[in-house]
């Protein structure tokens, strides 16, 4: 799992509960590199000074908040820690509430949470009285400089932390102008979108999906390292939908052509079956 991002307490009522925060996600994205078009080098990014025309070191960098334009206020490290707000050490949580009231729309990260040194009975009680009120848990920490609104809920042996955006961070929906329009929809849309709905409802898997454009890229950048050509490929457009009704007829028909159709019972299983059965019976 590797070193934790984040040690502080797990606070609620007058229960605090020492823990430890590790990333959840392992992000398998494939990462390009800026490199010069002629010779192929990797651009590097240096700290460069306009004013004094001249690379910074690192150490001589401060971070900086623009208070109006062109204006900054530079701040320290220590000056950051020494904010004034509880949450720099602690996730102090604040309510529980049933997972189904929080939008997915707010939720951003995950990180796992695990017990640190003498928080072990204290964590397990916390999230095995959570999983059973089937409730979930709502504070917020200070994480990178920032104080998250976060809802921690129990995940297998352990709790996950996942923050999540406040209100005024999300935008109004009103202020998307392509869903001013309030089309009208006919009953029989409405019903065979619904069997379509139904027809492709199935248990989600998680390990099912793969990310098949990386799999793909990464074919094609081996292939053109070895010197081979890359292979190109015509992607063909969904269709413009004009006919709706038509378009959800086929697609219907689609999906029950692919659906797994369940296998017969062979007679001779099904006999053995009844026959132990009616063993039962007379015991």
């Amino acid at each position: 799992m590797g070193r934790p991002i984040w040690k502080g307490y797990l606070t609620f009522g007058l229960v605090t509960i020492p823990v430890r925060l590790h990333t959840a996600e392992d992000p398998q994205d494939v990462h390009f590199r800026l490199l010069h078009k002629t010779c192929g080098t990797p651009i590097q990014n240096r700290r460069w000074c306009p004013l004094d025309e001249t690379i910074v070191p690192y150490e001589d960098t401060v971070r900086g908040f623009e208070v109006s334009k062109g204006r900054y206020v530079s701040v320290t490290a220590q000056e950051l820690e020494s904010v004034p707000v509880e949450t720099t050490e602690s996730l102090n949580i604040a309510q529980f509430v049933d997972l189904e009231e929080i939008d997915p729309l707010y939720f951003d990260r995950s990180y796992f949470v695990a017990p640190d040194e003498g928080g072990a009975k204290a964590f397990a009680l916390l999230r095995e009285a959570m999983r059973e009120a089937g409730k979930v848990a709502v504070g917020k920490v200070v994480l990178r400089e920032k104080e998250h609104l976060v809802a921690v809920r129990p995940y297998r042996e352990g709790l996950v932390m996942s923050t999540l955006f406040y209100a005024d961070e999300i935008r109004a929906l009103e202020e998307i102008e392509d869903l001013a329009a309030a089309p009208r929809l006919h009953p029989n849309e409405r019903k065979m979108a619904m069997q379509l709905i139904e027809g492709l409802t199935a248990e989600f898997r998680p390990e099912e999906f793969r990310d098949e454009y990386r799999e793909k890229l990464l074919q094609v950048l081996k292939a053109k390292a070895e010197g081979a050509a890359a292979p190109a490929r015509a992607v063909p457009k969904p269709e413009k939908v004009v006919d709706l009704m038509d378009a959800l007829r086929r697609s219907l028909e689609q999906a029950r052509r692919s659906r797994p159709q369940p296998q017969p019972v062979r007679r001779e299983a099904s006999r053995t079956q009844a026959a132990a059965a009616l063993h039962e019976r007379r015991r």
